[in-house]
């Protein structure tokens, strides 16, 4: 270095010019770090988004949640924190505050119980003006609209209110908005569909279907004319044309579907079978055509499935009730 400084015969005032820039370009190299998107419970930085960056780099988006490491070291060392220890240590979380943060609409900025700036549902419910509770085009019954907007911005983006009151298990006293028309679905829940009446006429045979009415329906359009006709979910019992089937055996499900036998109609249909059910509420038991009591519908499906033999149900609540809930 003093060789190559003398080379060039350096003023004094050069020679601090250029002390600075090898501090500055050293402190430079220093700053380079890790940028991650968001900063887990355990306080370390998880999901890499970009090695090589600056913290003024990673935060400039201004994206609550990116955090940055300043340690600069090689992927194996990043690949090890990640897999093993749950995270790069160090985490320096860009936003340290709610000040600036755009939650984008529905959302706003909270601090949480740990001082960390948190993006929170806050639907604007100003304009709402029923008051009572509410069903769900999930089939739940809410609170209030409010409650459903909330669910909907915590991850149900599908979520619409289908009609005022609580979730019916019959059409009377189901007040349908606009034109939609109330039927009742296989699971013997009420919903609001629009019906559409024309159907194409001329259809391909691979659009045929099976309906569990024993009826063959031209497509899916012509079946849910029928169903919204007669105010009753029809179902598909299998695709293509219905067949004189004697058993399971004749009947080939598709889509991972598996036929279950309707003794009393000695028909069979394809059926969607639940692998694991999650843990039953006492308020889910459903009291099934096998006159059994199930501790929730799913259970009662996941039964009907093993034993290829077609269950439904008759009613909410235990088969020993004598009285039990048609709303």
């Amino acid at each position: 270095m003093l060789r190559m400084l003398q080379k060039f015969q350096l003023q004094p005032g050069m020679l601090l010019l250029f002390i600075w820039l090898c501090h500055f370009m050293e402190d430079q190299k220093v700053q380079a770090g890790n940028c991650w998107l968001q900063q887990g419970k355990n306080g370390r930085c998880q999901v890499l988004y970009m090695p090589g960056m600056t913290r003024e780099e990673c935060c400039r988006s201004g994206r609550l949640g990116t955090s940055w490491t300043e340690e600069d070291v090689p992927n194996s060392t990043l690949f090890r924190w990640m897999i093993f220890n749950g995270g790069a240590p160090n985490c320096v979380p860009c936003k340290e505050t709610c000040d600036n943060v755009d939650c984008g609409p529905g959302k706003r900025c909270k601090m949480n119980r740990r001082s960390k700036p948190r993006c929170v549902c806050a639907p604007d419910c100003s304009n709402v003006t029923w008051k009572g509770p509410i069903c769900g085009s999930d089939g739940k019954t809410y609170r209030d609209e409010c409650a459903l907007l909330k669910s909907k911005c915590k991850g149900h983006p599908d979520l619409d209110v289908q009609y005022q009151g609580k979730c019916k298990k019959t059409c009377r006293d189901v007040l349908c908005p606009g034109s939609s028309t109330c039927v009742v679905d296989q699971t013997n829940n009420a919903y609001c569909v629009t019906c559409n009446r024309i159907c194409p006429e001329q259809t391909s045979p691979e659009k045929y279907l099976c309906g569990n009415d024993g009826i063959i329906y031209a497509s899916a359009c012509h079946l849910r004319r029928a169903t919204c006709l007669l105010g009753r979910s029809i179902g598909v019992a299998y695709e293509g044309k219905c067949i004189k089937a004697k058993s399971c055996l004749d009947i080939h499900c598709s889509g991972g579907k598996k036929c279950v036998w309707d003794a009393r109609m000695s028909r069979g249909r394809c059926s969607v079978c639940e692998e694991v059910c999650p843990e039953s509420r006492v308020e889910e038991a459903v009291c099934a055509s096998d006159n059994t009591t199930y501790p929730s519908e799913c259970v009662m499906k996941h039964t009907s499935c093993a034993q290829g033999v077609l269950l439904e149900v008759k009613h909410s609540g235990s088969c020993n009730s004598t009285i039990y809930s048609s709303i």
